[in-house]
């Protein structure tokens, strides 16, 4: 049986990668058939990625059947997760985030949840010796997922051991990382072509916060004003997708990479007290600038406060 390998809905560069380097060590390395897939479109930066490193885009499925074998990498929330992901045969689990709870398994399976920067980077340690054996499309996706992961280096989440592992890969590969994450970035900022609804879901994830919930979008850009132009579109397209997604409100966070800040769109007065208790932010106007705030993960999530 082969063993699938995904990542969270709304895949970003981490959550497209990581399955593509998973699956190549379980058929390589461990001689176990895999195959990566993706829970949907990667985003402008992934794409960008697998371009770059030549890996063909894996898969998408809507629906996986019961019973089948299954890794799960850079997530371990359901909510983020096929609806029936306890009816399948999870056999690990491989994360950096928190542990949320609600994922029931079959039986006794393998979990590695670290506290690094990036999945990748864990991937990376798993493997051990075996990663220097992989080939440069492999290394430069694990790369590509730690600098994207890190805001190359400038994230809070970052350590040590994630920079010293993305700079063993570029030396590798002979790869600037300056110049090659800045191309990235540059994929990540062309949101041109996505409509207002697709912007919110495209780094999103469900989170409840005193019983209100919450889909927390993110977007990463080295030019905030194209994306901040679009506000009032943006501010009215959250009514819908809040109803679709049956969320009681969308936060959207644009965070500037290079000025190393976050604006918070404001539409309404439970985003103003939201931002007021969560940040000590002043509001007044429709958007909010919160300075040093990058990581969802380590700055806003913790945060959150009703």
């Amino acid at each position: 049986m082969t063993t699938l390998v995904f990542g969270h809905k709304s895949p970003d560069t981490d959550s497209t990668g990581s399955p593509i380097i998973w699956a190549w060590y379980l058929n390589e390395v461990k001689n176990t058939p895999a195959e990566a897939v993706l829970l949907g479109e990667p985003n402008t930066e992934a794409a960008f990625v697998l371009t770059r490193w030549d890996c063909p885009k894996p898969r998408i499925v809507t629906e996986i059947a019961d019973g089948t074998q299954a890794v799960i990498v850079d997530t371990n929330n359901p909510a983020e997760l096929p609806a029936n992901v306890s009816a399948l045969d999870v056999t690990a689990i491989i994360d950096h985030h928190k542990l949320v709870g609600g994922l029931e398994t079959r039986g006794p399976i393998d979990i590695t949840v670290r506290p690094l920067a990036c999945t990748a980077t864990i991937l990376h340690d798993l493997m051990g010796d075996d990663a220097a054996s992989a080939p440069d499309r492999i290394k430069g996706l694990m790369l590509s997922c730690i600098l994207s992961d890190t805001l190359e280096f400038r994230s809070p989440t970052t350590t040590d051991h994630d920079r010293a592992v993305a700079e063993k890969l570029a030396a590798d590969l002979g790869v600037d990382i300056g110049a090659y994450a800045s191309e990235m970035f540059a994929a990540k900022s062309d949101v041109s072509a996505f409509s207002d609804a697709e912007l919110l879901r495209m780094d999103s994830k469900e989170y409840t916060v005193g019983g209100k919930d919450f889909r927390v979008s993110v977007l990463e850009t080295t030019a905030p004003k194209l994306v901040l132009d679009r506000k009032d579109s943006l501010m009215a397209s959250m009514v819908d997708v809040a109803k679709e997604d049956g969320a009681d409100q969308v936060l959207l966070f644009v965070v500037d990479i290079l000025n190393e800040e976050a604006t918070l769109l404001v539409p309404n007065d439970l985003v103003r007290t939201l931002a007021e208790k969560s940040f000590g932010a002043t509001v007044s106007g429709d958007t909010v600038v919160l300075p040093g705030i990058m990581s969802r993960k380590k700055q806003i999530i913790p945060n959150l406060t009703v």
